[in-house]
């Protein structure tokens, strides 16, 4: 059961990362809801875990689909859209989907080694860690807001970026006090269908970093030029350092609470030049990003496992399904060993999507689509939180649209989450 459990969220990792608005967490959210009756009909909760640990890995790799050649992000991704819609344009959007599968690869190899350097580091250091942990956090959140540059213009002023900072404060600190709002109510959640623990974080994010990309790119239209090559000319040297880069910042941010793969990517900028007139620029900073994304998910778990503490709504999930099961090595070489197995399988099945999404996105209906995924989330969140998650999941869907209205990064409105945990540290 264990193989099929794994090629079951390898499944809904394709999904996940190919369909707009459809987050890994939805799946784990779902899955943490279902467990009790999963476990009547004989599921084990290893098996379980195995299936979101598997989607969670695989949608690392396929997301970055959407986001190149949609523009659809989910909020791990967003700051690929400019580059790699730079790729698309030029007619190489095949080999920018290919530096992200290479740059996820390279990562879980890197992640691997980090993995008992970081375990034994962490074990030790996270109780003091813990005593500055609201001051790390808003030192994370400083750096945050203060690398906010907007939309990039030529010749723009100083007073230009202050402006930009000034909307990166507004949308941490509107999504902070919806945050703060959600979580202290998260009483008044009263389910139609009473499945395992309900989580206020399912509405919040999912109309934050889901509901709101959908409501945008059912305005847009995509006209996508002709592609002319999908092999990868970037020197070795760099795609090495891209992935370095990438995983190293993942895996350090994957230790911290509320900061996600979306600002450990901001993190991880900083060390790799955004330079878009050049080429092998544009391509290192995609192959770092996916690195970031891959990196973070894996070090959530190798987290969970150490300081037993979850870092993703995937980790949460995960760590409510296992519950009083024993956490030893023996389980945690389990999962790594299914990471390892979904990671080639989602580095060959993001290639050959990548070389064949396009004749498919043309005939697609993207408005009825994003119409039809949007219905199906509010059912979603109406059916698991009741009328207090619609309510919620309805809030948030504005201030998340706010980031790309006001030409700033998504990451800012994780302020929803960094915002409560500042008050609980602070």
């Amino acid at each position: 059961m264990l193989i099929v459990s794994t090629i079951i969220g390898f499944l809904l990792g394709i999904v996940s990362g190919l369909v707009p608005g459809i987050h890994t967490n939805t799946f784990a959210f779902i899955l943490a809801a279902l467990s009790p009756w999963l476990a009547e009909s004989g599921l084990s909760p290893l098996c379980i875990a195995a299936i979101i640990v598997s989607s969670a890995l695989t949608h690392t790799f396929l997301n970055i689909i959407p986001s190149i050649f949609l523009g659809a992000p989910d909020p791990d991704t967003s700051l690929a859209v400019l580059p790699g819609h730079q790729m698309l344009f030029d007619g190489y959007g095949s080999e920018a989907v290919r530096l992200s599968a290479l740059g996820s690869a390279g990562s879980v190899l890197i992640s691997l080694i980090l993995t008992v350097p970081m375990a034994v580091f962490f074990d030790n250091m996270y109780p003091l860690m813990e005593q500055y942990m609201g001051w790390i956090l808003l030192t994370i959140v400083l750096i945050l807001i203060y690398t906010e540059r907007g939309e990039i213009i030529e010749g723009q002023g100083s007073l230009v970026r202050m402006k930009f900072r000034a909307y990166a404060v507004v949308l941490f600190l509107i999504s902070g006090l919806l945050g703060l709002f959600a979580i202290e109510s998260e009483g008044l959640i009263d389910p139609f269908i009473e499945l395992g623990k309900p989580s206020i974080l399912m509405p919040l994010f999912s109309g934050l970093f889901g509901a709101s990309m959908l409501v945008i790119s059912m305005q847009t239209d995509t006209v996508i030029p002709k592609q002319v090559s999908s092999i990868s000319v970037l020197p070795s040297r760099n795609i090495l350092r891209g992935m370095i880069t990438g995983s190293t910042a993942g895996s350090l941010v994957a230790w911290l609470p509320g900061i996600t793969a979306a600002v450990a990517t901001v993190l991880a900028r900083l060390a790799v030049k955004e330079d878009y007139s050049d080429d092998n620029s544009v391509r290192e900073f995609i192959v770092s990003i996916s690195g970031v994304n891959t990196a973070n998910a894996i070090l959530g778990l190798i987290a969970l496992f150490v300081i037993h503490r979850t870092r993703s709504g995937a980790m949460v999930a995960v760590s409510d399904i296992l519950g009083d099961i024993p956490m030893g090595i023996d389980t945690l070489v389990l999962l790594l060993i299914i990471i390892v197995a979904v990671s080639v399988a989602a580095f060959y099945i993001t290639i050959w999507m990548g070389d064949r999404i396009l004749p498919l996105i043309t005939r697609i209906n993207y408005r009825l689509l994003c119409t039809l995924i949007l219905g199906a989330l509010t059912v979603l969140v109406l059916i698991f939180t009741g009328w207090f998650g619609l309510v919620i999941f309805t809030a948030s869907i504005p201030i998340g649209m706010l980031a790309p209205y006001l030409k700033i990064r998504r990451s800012h409105a994780m302020g929803a989450l960094l915002l409560p945990l500042l008050v609980f540290y602070l």
